[in-house]
């Protein structure tokens, strides 16, 4: 997962097809998920990141796990994210057939996995509305000691909410998540010709560690770079 252009716009460059990455089809945007409008994402990035039910203005943002129910949410901003995100660095074709309600039933069996606390997802609410996600799980690569290594698999924000400092909050709790579980070390896969989301790496102390692959799951080939951090 990769975070993409923005503030953590995505996660790892894999498609909204694969359980966490995804693909799709048709025009997104359920009623369900409204779209975060600026003011409210900027305002809210201000405020703590907090647990527990929504309510008050004092949780107009805040992070927490995601449960089934958030399925369909989580189908949307992903969707969202990749098409704008990727303008450019992926066929447009492919963007346009990118699919919410197709990707929901993926999300509906990752997050029904569990797993929690070496995997899982959170997501970002800005007054009660899901505006980003991230999903956590130990390091795929089989390079990797899965004990020790986890991966942040895909961290995504709705458009609207890029630039707002939620990216960094959303990604402040997943490292925190993470240590917590037990890893000493996290590692995510990014597009390399994704400037912006490398550089939001960069300046949370994340490193390119000189792995790199090429992808063609998605019918076209893509390059990736994996970056690499320390957990406190």
């Amino acid at each position: 997962m990769t975070a993409r252009a923005g503030e953590a716009a995505g996660g790892r460059s894999g498609g909204p097809g694969e359980p966490v990455r995804g693909r799709g089809a048709g025009p997104p945007g359920p009623p369900e998920t409204r779209p975060v409008g600026g003011a409210r994402a900027a305002r809210a990035a201000r405020n703590r990141v907090a647990g527990g039910a929504p309510g008050g203005d004092d949780e107009a943002m805040r992070v927490r796990q995601a449960a089934a129910g958030d399925a369909m949410a989580i189908a949307v901003v992903h969707v969202r994210s990749w098409q704008a995100a990727y303008r450019g660095l992926m066929p447009q074709d492919y963007l346009d057939g990118l699919d919410p309600v197709r990707r929901r039933a993926q999300w509906d069996r990752l997050l029904a996995d569990g797993g929690w606390p070496r995997a899982g997802v959170l997501v970002a609410e800005i007054d009660g509305q899901i505006a980003g996600f991230t999903a956590l799980s130990p390091a795929r690569d089989e390079s990797e000691d899965r004990a020790q290594v986890a991966e942040i698999a895909a961290i995504y924000l709705a458009p609207e909410a890029w630039g707002t400092g939620v990216g960094r909050q959303l990604m402040g709790a997943a490292l925190e998540a993470l240590a917590l579980a037990g890893y000493s070390q996290v590692i995510l896969w990014v597009l390399d010709s994704n400037v912006r989301a490398r550089r939001f790496y960069a300046a949370g102390g994340w490193q390119p560690d000189g792995a790199v692959k090429t992808d063609t799951r998605l019918g076209f080939p893509h390059t990736e770079v994996r970056y690499r951090r320390p957990l406190a």
